[in-house]
């Protein structure tokens, strides 16, 4: 299942105010936004927590990010793994990513480039 995905876009007020109106008519809200001097410009669409991305911020020439819901941090940490030896590239060792960062706590997960250069992430959410 996913967990939450995301793609890149040219200009954000602009987008923004499309995924607004475009996503609140189906009941979605901003349910987060990225400050922009961390070197990111994201804003989160969902309800409890951002199931949907759009944002500037994509590193290696990403095109979009897709991350997959995992059941156990050993299924991340497969996951990587199986990814890594099928050609894709590290983009984020498995581990637990920082509250700072935006991340709710236990946020385990680890990232690929898959071979057309997309982010792919699987996420074991520790409740």
């Amino acid at each position: 299942m996913i967990d939450h995905t995301g793609i890149g876009v040219a200009d954000m007020a602009r987008s923004a105010a499309f995924y607004d109106a475009a996503l609140g008519a189906l009941g979605l809200r901003r349910s987060m936004q990225l400050p922009p001097n961390e070197g990111t410009d994201g804003i989160g669409y969902g309800l409890d927590y951002p199931v949907f991305w759009i944002d500037r911020y994509h590193p290696h020439g990403v095109k979009q990010h897709t991350a997959f819901a995992a059941k156990s941090r050993a299924e991340v940490d497969a996951f990587h793994a199986a990814a890594l030896k099928a050609g894709g590239t590290d983009n984020g060792p498995p581990g637990i990513r920082s509250t700072s960062k935006g991340n709710p706590p236990g946020y385990y997960a680890a990232f690929v480039l898959d071979p057309d250069g997309n982010n792919i992430e699987a996420v074991f959410r520790e409740r």
